[in-house]
């Protein structure tokens, strides 16, 4: 195995999915993902990672989950 985490952290850090957030709120995981450069996957789960860790917030708007800066990253 390389040096890279198994979620992507090295070549895809934290910065890069807030930064993405911040700049596009709400912004849906596929945004996030284009912005990124990365797999919409890889997004939804460096998403719900950061939302457990307090870092960002979701919410359903339809059938889509948009994400947006947690109160605390603001």
């Amino acid at each position: 195995m390389g040096d890279e985490a198994s979620d992507g952290r090295e070549k895809y850090p934290d910065e890069a999915f807030l930064e993405a957030v911040r700049e596009q709120q709400p912004a849906s995981t596929q945004e996030v993902a284009e912005a990124v450069g990365c797999t919409r996957r890889n997004a939804d789960y460096r998403l719900r990672r950061l939302r457990d860790e307090g870092d960002v917030d979701a919410k359903m708007v339809g059938n889509s989950l948009v994400w947006f800066p947690s109160e605390r990253s603001s």
